[in-house]
């Protein structure tokens, strides 16, 4: 969610790339979930072959303070466990 909050839409394939070890089938299933709980939103476009973009919903965009408050404090605990080291 925090990369369709940044990049507004992405398609599978751009999802693909930025979550490297996920696989297709986890991808997809995620995916499904989400929109099932009106998160993001599926949009395929009658093309060949097919175009599928994803985005979020003004549901989902309400999480964007929450999501944000989350990555920074992870960035800041990785900070902190470097220290440590």
């Amino acid at each position: 969610m925090l990369y369709l909050l940044k990049n507004q839409t992405m398609r599978f394939s751009d999802l693909q790339k930025v979550l490297p070890e996920i696989s297709k089938k986890m991808l997809s299933k995620n995916l499904k979930e989400l929109e099932e709980d009106d998160l993001i939103t599926r949009t395929v476009y009658p093309t060949v072959p097919p175009k599928v973009e994803y985005s979020l919903t003004e549901h989902g965009k309400e999480l964007e303070d929450i999501i944000d408050s989350l990555h920074k404090w992870g960035l800041r605990h990785q900070q902190h466990l470097s220290k440590k080291a």
